[in-house]
């Protein structure tokens, strides 16, 4: 489904033919070597639900899973990006997660990532899509990867209880500020639990007027106490969340620009955001990179990016 508001650069694709585009497709891998830009072409213009048809219409058509046989012609990012434009939203955040939480060590970033920027409705989703194609329960895996307060935020991250109203209670604004201040600047170690009472429950309206409050009080953001405050991953996701709270575009800007800045591409977060965001919001994300780093989205990609890889991602980026 597109988004409301289509704030995407996806859009669905005028005159779709699902049977011509998977008989296109499965031309694009016959014989020696794959057309990758005819894969370009068809699945970077074609929205999520038009994606599905295609699939259906290829396995119609040869037996076979789409799915499959891409992963099995095409390798490295370009393969991530194609398999994941395939995959239903939910499915894909599911997928992403199961595969930060693999294998030995985790990626904070991509828990972060997904589970400081979703819905409630989107987070339940998530939840029940984890647990119907890897048969567990995701909370579980969390616990079982991550330890301590960082943790726990998950953990409640992941209960998608947020209070999603914008009711904004004045009273319960300046005693969160002063909580959140008293548990941090105004003393000896840190209470986090404060923090994650307020941040991770909260409603956005409400949470924004606490951050106004917190800097009368303590004379600082409330994002240079959490750095001055805390450390390492628990940091990360408690800032995670205030940046969302303020600007969920810019939240994604700055990810974008981080993966790419410096030496080397961190791929996996660049090509997450690209695939997630592309029918959602990347209209949005592109016009804040932009004033935040004075350069488009589009000449970064280009700029540290190559081949097949760089061609599908200027795709999903559309246009300056």
């Amino acid at each position: 489904m597109a988004a409301i508001g289509n704030r995407g650069t996806v859009k669905e694709a005028s005159g779709f033919d699902p049977e011509a585009d998977a008989q296109k497709l499965r031309e694009a891998m016959k014989g020696t070597g794959t057309d990758e830009a005819v894969i370009t072409e068809i699945l970077a213009h074609r929205t999520i639900a038009q994606r599905q048809r295609i699939k259906e219409a290829f396995k119609q058509a040869v037996g076979k899973d789409l799915a499959d046989e891409l992963s099995s012609e095409l390798s490295g990012n370009f393969r991530n990006v194609v398999l994941g434009l395939l995959m239903l939203a939910p499915l894909y955040d599911a997928h992403e997660l199961m595969t930060a939480m693999k294998g030995a060590g985790t990626e904070e970033a991509c828990l972060i990532d997904i589970l400081a920027s979703r819905s409630n409705a989107e987070i339940k989703t998530i939840n029940a899509t984890y647990k119907t194609q890897y048969g567990k329960d995701l909370e579980d895996d969390v616990c079982g990867d991550t330890s301590g307060m960082f943790q726990r935020v998950l953990i409640s991250l992941l209960t998608a209880g947020r209070n999603e109203s914008d009711a904004v209670d004045e009273a319960q604004v300046v005693q969160d500020a002063k909580d959140i201040y008293e548990a941090g600047e105004a003393r000896w170690g840190t209470d986090e639990v404060k923090f994650l009472t307020v941040l991770c429950v909260r409603n956005q309206k409400h949470l924004l007027r606490v951050f106004e409050e917190y800097n009368k009080i303590s004379g600082r953001d409330i994002e240079d106490s959490i750095k001055r405050e805390m450390s390492g991953s628990l940091a990360d996701v408690f800032l995670a969340i205030v940046k969302c709270m303020r600007n969920k575009h810019a939240f994604f800007a700055e990810r974008l620009y981080k993966s790419m800045k410096g030496l080397g591409t961190t791929d996996s977060v660049l090509v997450r955001i690209m695939v997630s965001r592309a029918e959602i919001d990347m209209l949005d994300i592109k016009a804040q990179f932009l004033k935040m780093y004075g350069k488009s989205l589009r000449s970064f990609i280009q700029g540290d990016t190559s081949g097949d890889y760089r061609k599908i991602l200027l795709e999903l980026c559309g246009g300056d």
